[in-house]
């Protein structure tokens, strides 16, 4: 049995901090895991920069809300969900990511989570799990499992090697150099069709 694990920002939605970064003014936020791959040092950069300058929860929420996916993306996903389970691993927080989802069809989604004071100031965040993109495959594949993974930025790439085939989707050229085991694709046909290469014969 197959099962498809896609990243969400890049992937299927804009990066939700530059949109953010771009709508505020705020240049120091356009900064993502294409670009810092220590994500621990990234969101806590991003948690001060938010204090800084007095950026609220329901500042991000507003946004988040007008981001709309990537143009094809809600089509590729109702394809590739008729034809086989598909969860999206994403280090976003489930604070602002329910719109996104309701413009998806609601896929499944598991992301992490902030802590966020009496001021709505963000303070601190949670992780569902250390390293969870790649233990949730793991999980995934004790249970009976093939998983194809599909991601573009430095904190997919456990998950996509842990995958039994990990696949880079519009990611960075440093990124795509780096990591030339992963073939690069960057439209979502060209993702469908290297995502059926993967697919067991049988279960097709």
């Amino acid at each position: 049995m197959n099962l498809v694990c896609l990243d969400l920002e890049g992937v299927l939605v804009p990066e939700i901090w530059v949109s953010f970064a771009e709508a505020s003014g705020i240049g120091e936020l356009k900064l993502t895991t294409r670009d810092i791959a220590d994500y621990d040092a990234l969101m806590k950069r991003r948690i001060a920069i938010l204090r800084e300058h007095a950026v609220t929860l329901s500042d991000i929420r507003r946004v988040a809300g007008a981001i709309r996916p990537l143009a094809g993306a809600k089509a590729f996903l109702d394809t590739l969900r008729a034809r086989m389970q598909v969860v999206i691993l994403s280090d976003t927080f489930s604070e602002f990511a329910a719109p996104l989802m309701a413009k998806l069809g609601w896929p499944t989604l598991f992301s992490n989570a902030l802590v966020v004071d009496s001021s709505d100031m963000i303070q601190d965040y949670i992780l569902r799990q250390r390293d969870g993109k790649r233990r949730a495959v793991q999980a995934f594949h004790s249970i009976g499992f093939d998983v194809i993974a599909a991601g573009d930025s430095y904190n997919d790439l456990s998950m996509l090697s842990e995958a039994k085939r990990g696949i880079l989707f519009r990611a960075p050229e440093a990124i795509a150099r780096e990591f030339p085991q992963f073939p690069l694709v960057t439209t979502y046909e060209a993702l469908v069709e290297e995502i059926d290469r993967q697919v067991q014969p049988a279960s097709r």
